[in-house]
């Protein structure tokens, strides 16, 4: 099957990481455990994972480079004899993709509930002049009168 290239395009320059990122995300299609994302004000995000059965030690959160890392694994307990498991001990990871900027400000574990909290900054300006030097022997910059 042939790939579409979204970002082959010659305007948009530097977005190779943009495409490897949307690869990544196409590639991931498990779907435990179940997980909400909840816009909670103007810059807040929470993210809401089902991990009944899980203590906290038996889960972790990272940040790497630009993904948001939750893992989960519980210990089986040797001596315990099921009539019937329904219910499997079972190991996971949901990654998250972070845009630029948006921070982890905290995880709490409330009744089988995983809360992550995000928020993102208030959004600055970033205009900026870029000065033009005369390379033709004035050397004036554009802009300058004298």
């Amino acid at each position: 099957m042939s790939r579409l290239q979204i970002f082959n395009h010659p305007l948009l320059l530097g977005f190779e990481e943009f495409e490897r990122t949307l690869d990544r995300i196409a590639k991931s299609g498990d779907g435990y455990p179940p997980y909400n994302i909840e816009q909670r004000g103007e810059n807040a995000i929470r993210i809401t994972l089902a991990v009944a059965g899980f203590s906290v030690a038996d889960l972790s959160v990272h940040v790497e480079d630009s993904q948001l890392v939750i893992r989960g694994r519980q210990t089986e307990e040797t001596g315990r004899v099921f009539l019937h498991r329904g219910i499997a001990a079972r190991q996971f990871q949901r990654s998250f993709v972070l845009a630029e900027g948006l921070e982890v400000t905290g995880a709490a574990l409330d009744n089988g509930l995983l809360n992550v909290d995000l928020e993102r900054p208030p959004a600055t300006s970033r205009v900026r002049r870029i000065e033009i030097r005369d390379l033709e022997g004035s050397g004036r910059v554009a802009g300058d009168r004298g």
